[in-house]
């Protein structure tokens, strides 16, 4: 049995994942603890782990920012990224960092498992080998490591080939270090030098490259290639879905393979304003013979209109291991998990979504042939409309998305897991799992 402590920023769609890997680690017969926001104590302890609350002044409500920081509204671009960056993750930081050494100090930790942009475990990591245990950032968005061959995490720029591209890239990497992120990596430097007497060392979006491992939960082949790919960078595959106890919809039976599925959802946290994708997909579509269905992520039926057209079919929370192997096209904003998902059963994609890492998932979805990325957070229903048409009738798209379901299936997300965990704990781990 191995003791594992586990660090998430308070915020829906990084907890989740992270409870399906405390889940496994703990059928796994390991010690778990998980650090992270009060609001989640019950979610932790359901999963059987042990539940560690965050400082008061680490636990913000990331999934409403904008109440903890009125100031925030309104701002867009560079402004609001160096913003979220700076208030949301750089300050807490040290609040963290105090939270896991009085942890460490108390109990043996075999590793600490965190995902990337608790900066806590950024400090921790930046500590001699021998003064902590190894830290495991956990992939659960793009891969963010710096290379010579991507441009900078974040501005949702793909790759270009050759030396010319080699050139853009450095360009925009200055402008990014040097400009754009500056006063957030003065920050960064500046809170690890109080807490720990040093700079932070690396590029705040780059830390990870300074863990002990960093576990990527996708393939290759949905991944920028990268020459300088650093060796603590393991593939592992996506993280399977997770388990739905989902009472099956009424019209469910309509999904007999007589009409063309169009699956649309905003996702569990970006979709308190449905008019920014699903409202124009069903406008966008009413008049095709396509059935389009709509998950709402849990916000009631209410929050659409009425009178929908003939062919909507809506439901709060739909059972993706059992509606997408129904769907011919997926139209999402770009939530990481929900796109491989669709990949994973070879489901092609259009793509609207601009911010935090979905620029960098839409972005992704397009280089890799697997679907359209409309490059915006709001299109209108005829943007999306032909994209879709294209999406239906260029057969490239559905090969390339099988192409990738085939690679996805070679991958075992929780057995790499498993693997990177034995080779930074050693015997401590059970190498029979």
């Amino acid at each position: 049995m191995s003791s594992y402590l586990i660090t998430c920023t308070p915020a829906h769609g990084h907890v989740m994942p992270l409870l399906q890997i405390a889940r496994h680690l703990v059928a796994g017969g390991d010690d778990v603890r998980f650090l992270t926001g009060a609001r989640y104590a019950d979610r932790v302890r359901a999963a059987g782990a042990e539940f560690l609350p965050l400082p008061a002044e680490a636990d913000i409500d990331l999934d409403d920012a904008d109440a903890a920081f009125p100031e925030r509204r309104g701002l867009t671009g560079p402004a609001a990224i160096r913003f979220d960056i700076t208030n949301l993750f750089v300050r807490p930081g040290a609040a963290q960092l105090a939270a896991v050494r009085r942890e460490l100090a108390a109990r043996h930790v075999d590793a600490v498992l965190t995902e990337p942009l608790f900066i806590g475990a950024a400090l921790l990591s930046r500590l001699p080998r021998e003064e902590r245990p190894p830290v495991v950032a956990l992939g659960i968005f793009p891969l963010g490591a710096k290379s010579r061959d991507t441009a900078p995490f974040g501005l949702g720029v793909t790759p270009a080939p050759g030396f010319f591209g080699r050139v853009r890239n450095a360009v925009l990497t200055a402008v990014a270090e040097r400009g754009i992120f500056a006063p957030v990596q003065r920050e960064a430097d500046d809170l690890c030098r109080r807490a720990l007497g040093m700079p932070l060392g690396r590029f705040v979006l780059d830390w990870t490259t300074g863990a002990d491992a960093v576990v990527q939960f996708t393939v290759p082949g949905f991944e920028y290639p990268r020459s300088d790919l650093p060796a603590n960078v393991h593939f592992a595959g996506p993280l399977p879905s997770p388990a739905a106890d989902v009472v099956l919809p009424d019209w469910w039976a309509d999904l007999d393979g007589s009409r063309v599925v169009v699956h649309v959802t905003q996702g569990t946290i970006a979709n308190t304003d449905l008019g920014q994708l699903v409202l124009p997909t069903i406008a966008g579509l009413a008049a095709s013979d396509a059935l389009v269905v709509v998950s709402t992520g849990g916000r009631p039926r209410s929050a659409l209109p009425a009178d929908l057209p003939a062919n909507v079919r809506v439901g709060e929370y739909l059972p993706y291991d059992e509606l997408l192997p129904l769907v011919d096209i997926m139209v999402t904003n770009g939530g990481y998990g929900g796109v491989q998902q669709a990949l994973g059963h070879g489901v092609p994609l259009v793509v609207a979504g601009q911010t935090e890492d979905k620029v960098e998932v839409c972005a992704r979805v397009g280089w890799s042939r697997a679907g359209v990325n409309l490059k915006t957070n709001r299109p209108t229903p005829a943007i999306v409309a032909r994209a879709v048409e294209r999406v239906r009738t260029e057969p490239a798209f559905r090969a390339r998305a099988r192409e990738l379901a085939v690679e996805f299936a070679a991958f075992s997300a929780l057995d790499g897991l498993d693997g990177v965990l034995r080779s930074v704990v050693g015997e401590g781990l059970d190498a029979s799992r």
